[in-house]
């Protein structure tokens, strides 16, 4: 692996884990770090599928303890009441994405995966985020997880399926759906990252099985790179998120998104970056 391939193997890493988590879409970063790195040949596409489940892992590995407390009381008898009903909210949350994600995947990799798109799903999602904070965020009905209703949980699946538009992000969508239907924004945000693992996994192994045969034991240094700068820079975001929304509104986020979609507009409207958009 040569240094050029080992920098972008790294940058994406990071790019990928910083952000998929915060509600600024990972999806819609990659797409744009890939164009201007001149990253978007097939390996590349396999590997920003694989740095998701580095990204995965490190939310796996902050609520270890969480997720082994559910596991022990969904499985072992006598079950806990409290664990059934978590798994239940997941899996409400979850179907959404799996029926629209498997009824429209191609059409949205075949035509929406550009950067134009991108940053107009970055300045939309940066408006809502700003109307939610202004008027919708004064007195939250369900303080926490466990206060979450099942009518909540399947909006909050309508609300992240959402995400399969690159640049809305998967993050912001749940959280912010979280909080519009009436979540606090710790309890909207700590759902959105375990809502994360069985979505993750489950968008990683439909991307792996359609590009299989794109995986080659040579570009394993390349994966790994980009998988350990993931990994620790995911554990780095969730831990300042879950920090930062104790004593901030989500208001910053939205203006980053709004000057950064605005930004890709402006090179693209100027001719200053050449953007790989579809003919």
């Amino acid at each position: 692996m040569d240094i050029q391939t080992f920098i972008t193997a790294i940058l994406l890493g990071i790019v990928e884990g910083l952000t998929e988590f915060l509600p600024i879409s990972s999806t819609g970063h990659l797409i744009i770090a890939s164009d201007l790195l001149g990253a978007n040949d097939g390996i590349v596409k396999v590997f920003e599928i694989v740095i998701q489940l580095a990204a995965i892992f490190a939310v796996c590995w902050i609520y270890r303890t969480k997720i082994a407390e559910v596991t022990v009381g969904t499985l072992l008898k006598p079950r806990d009441p409290r664990s059934l009903r978590f798994v239940l909210m997941l899996i409400l949350s979850f179907l959404p994405a799996v029926i629209l994600g498997l009824a429209f995947h191609k059409v949205i990799k075949d035509v929406l995966f550009n950067p134009l798109v991108v940053a107009g799903a970055l300045v939309i999602g940066g408006i809502v985020i700003l109307i939610v904070e202004r008027f919708l965020q004064n007195r939250p009905q369900q303080a926490e997880i466990d206060d979450m209703t099942a009518s909540t949980a399947i909006k909050i699946g309508f609300a992240q399926a959402l995400s399969m538009i690159p640049g809305t992000s998967r993050a912001g969508a749940t959280i912010i759906g979280g909080v519009i239907f009436g979540l606090s924004r710790k309890a909207a945000t700590e759902f959105s990252f375990f809502l994360a693992i069985p979505t993750m996994f489950g968008a990683t192994v439909l991307d792996v099985y359609k590009n299989w045969e794109l995986f080659k034991l040579e570009h394993l240094p390349f994966f790994a790179v980009g998988c350990a700068a993931s990994f620790i820079s995911a554990i780095w975001a969730v831990r300042f998120l879950l920090r930062y929304i104790s004593t901030h509104t989500f208001i910053p986020f939205a203006w980053y998104r709004i000057i950064f979609g605005l930004t890709v507009f402006a090179t693209w409207h100027f001719g200053l970056v050449d953007w790989n958009l579809p003919d």
